[in-house]
């Protein structure tokens, strides 16, 4: 028979229990942790979301509450009065280690089925396990630790984003659809038969209009939906802090969001110091191979294309440049190893990857044969290699007009050789600001060219007259935030003359039938006194992420999704029924099979 909680009220959480609280009485709340039956002494572990309490059963003095204890297992639901003693041996490994509870009465408020996997910090459990019984799996310690961090950091956020007088302002998740870079979610209207909501990508269009109104400084955290393909630090829904400013220099911005990142360091015990460093786009590519380098190691990368004879290019059908870098410590490595890395590189679109080995017994390369003994001096001079370095050096599959493809390539290997050989510093915390970016990008898949960003990116002045005559040159406005290899965030100074936009769209193909039906109201704003405004949007799930030292957002999210975009709990997402079908005037399509 389970009891009731009737009146019962908790005097103190389980974990917050110290030798200042020995000798007074105590009502403890929480699930069974562990259980040790020692004949006339049991012992329950009694744990809730600030950690564990060890509580005592003595079949002589209290043979009622004893008799109960023998009973519960693993993750019954329990509340335990009794008197708070010190511990005759204190246990480190427990925050509440040097007392431990005598028990006088035992309720048991609910009991359990064995859970598919122990309830304790580290768990050797798959993920999809975890994911599928998620409510199990926040019980962990570990779990509760990184909700508590985001909680606090987004309490922090908000508290110095209101000490620098933003206004956080809720926008709609029902919107219209607009072409922001990613597939929206779109939510069929019952009402407007045949219409669609969006949910937003972002509040973009929002935000700048409540720049329009005047507001001024606007903030949000705010949840938004982008159906794209997932990894690591993807999920469908996310949650960005969102901001937006008038008559903003781009330091300003940068000086908003530096005290931001400082504060929001300072609550995980991170030390970060603004101002942050700043790097051109096109200096981090070439330098690192990666528009988010992580600037805790070295390894730098060198354009070595001088290197390759042209007779050398055209036997390796080289047709555009050739990057390397000096792999410390790895002339050692074997031809089976090579072999690997080589593979790796195609992966990562390689035409090919040559090796220049500085080994005690010499220099050796896999090139020498076509580029000369003379050459491979060279190319382990320009890499600044040392006697044990390896030099890798690679070509691109395919070059894209605009952009360092053989770096982009290399920067892949520098990161992967980088975690091999233990170069990364794990220790710092290294902030850096990224500007210059590209206006366009070459899409592949259409044939065209599409904003590097999004179409409401400003434009360097002096290369507007470039947007239809070579928009590959065209250079932004837009910023990037980057914190140890990982992006963090997005944004930029605005366009805030209709005229430009307008421009700007002509150049990404969309008609004046198509500006008006999918930007006709923001359009129509531009006319009524647009301030010069700006702004950006940082990922706080990888905020946290890389705060409490995780490698996935799915760690610090309650809810998170699978790569799949499953939430394996709720088994969504799931069919409906005709009914709800029908009254939307929706049918579902077969979908056609592959050839």
């Amino acid at each position: 028979m389970l009891d009731s909680l009737g009146n019962l009220t908790r005097t103190n959480y389980c974990g917050n229990l110290r030798a200042s609280d020995a000798n007074k009485d105590a009502v403890v709340m929480g699930w069974v942790a562990r259980r040790r039956d020692l004949g006339n002494l049991l012992f329950l572990d009694v744990r809730d979301r600030t950690g564990i309490v060890q509580v005592v059963f003595n079949k002589e003095t209290q043979p009622e509450a004893h008799g109960k204890a023998e009973h519960v297992r693993s993750e019954y639901v329990v509340a335990v009065e009794g008197k708070v003693i010190a511990r005759q041996k204190a246990n480190p490994d427990l925050a509440s280690g040097e007392i431990e509870i005598i028990a006088n009465k035992l309720h048991v408020l609910n009991n359990a089925k064995t859970p598919p996997f122990q309830i304790e910090d580290e768990t050797n459990a798959a993920e999809e396990t975890r994911l599928r019984y998620r409510y199990l799996d926040l019980r962990r310690p570990r779990q509760h630790a990184n909700l508590a961090l985001r909680h606090k950091i987004l309490l922090e956020i908000r508290r110095v984003m209101d000490e620098m007088g933003f206004l956080e302002v809720e926008t709609p998740m029902l919107t219209r659809s607009t072409p922001e870079g990613a597939r929206d979610y779109l939510v069929p209207s019952r009402v407007h038969h045949g219409q669609f909501y969006a949910l937003p990508q972002s509040p973009q269009i929002f935000k700048q209009i409540l720049m329009i109104g005047g507001l001024d400084r606007y903030f949000q955290i705010v949840k938004c939906f982008r159906d794209e393909d997932l990894r690591a630090d993807r999920q469908p829904e996310f949650t960005q802090l969102d901001v937006e400013m008038s008559f903003p220099r781009q330091q300003d911005i940068f000086n908003v969001i530096e005290q931001v990142m400082v504060r929001a360091c300072a609550v995980a015990g991170v030390k970060a110091t603004a101002p942050f460093p700043h790097m051109l786009y096109k200096d981090a590519v070439r330098r690192y191979g990666s528009d988010k380098p992580d600037m805790r190691f070295g390894m730098e990368l060198h354009e070595v294309t001088d290197c390759f004879p042209p007779e050398a290019k055209e036997k390796l059908q080289i047709g555009g440049t050739v990057f390397a870098f000096a792999a410390p410590g790895a002339a050692n490595y074997s031809r089976k190893q090579l072999d690997e890395l080589t593979e790796k590189a195609k992966s990562n679109g390689a035409k090919g990857a040559y090796f220049v080995k500085l080994a005690p017994e010499g220099t050796a390369s896999t090139v020498e044969k076509l580029i000369g003994a003379e050459n491979v001096t060279k190319l382990a001079q320009a890499c600044e290699a040392k006697p044990g370095d390896l030099v890798v050096a690679v070509s691109a599959k395919t070059e894209i007009k605009g952009t360092d493809a053989a770096a982009l390539v290399a920067g892949q290997l520098r990161l992967i050789l980088g975690e091999a050989l233990n170069q990364i510093d794990k220790s710092q915390w290294k902030f850096l600001w990224l500007t210059g970016f590209p206006l366009f990008e070459w899409s592949p898949s259409e044939q065209i060219w599409a904003s590097a960003q999004h179409p409401f990116t400003g434009i360097v002045e002096e290369d507007i007259d470039k947007l239809e005559s070579a928009p590959w040159e065209v250079r932004s406005k837009g910023y990037d935030l980057v914190l140890n290899g990982v992006e963090l965030g997005s944004g930029s100074i605005r366009i805030h003359r209709q005229d430009v936009q307008e421009r700007l769209f002509k150049a990404l193909g969309l008609t004046e039938e198509q500006l008006r039906r999918r930007f006709g109201f923001f359009l129509d704003a531009l006319t009524y006194g647009t301030p010069p405004h700006g702004g950006i949007a940082l990922g706080l799930d990888r905020v946290v992420m890389l705060l409490s030292g995780e490698k996935s957002i799915r760690e610090v999210i309650a809810f998170a999704k699978t790569t799949a975009a499953q939430d394996l709990m709720a088994e969504s997402p799931s069919e409906v029924d005709d009914l709800q079908l029908d009254q939307l005037g929706i049918a579902i399509k077969p979908v056609a099979k592959k050839a």
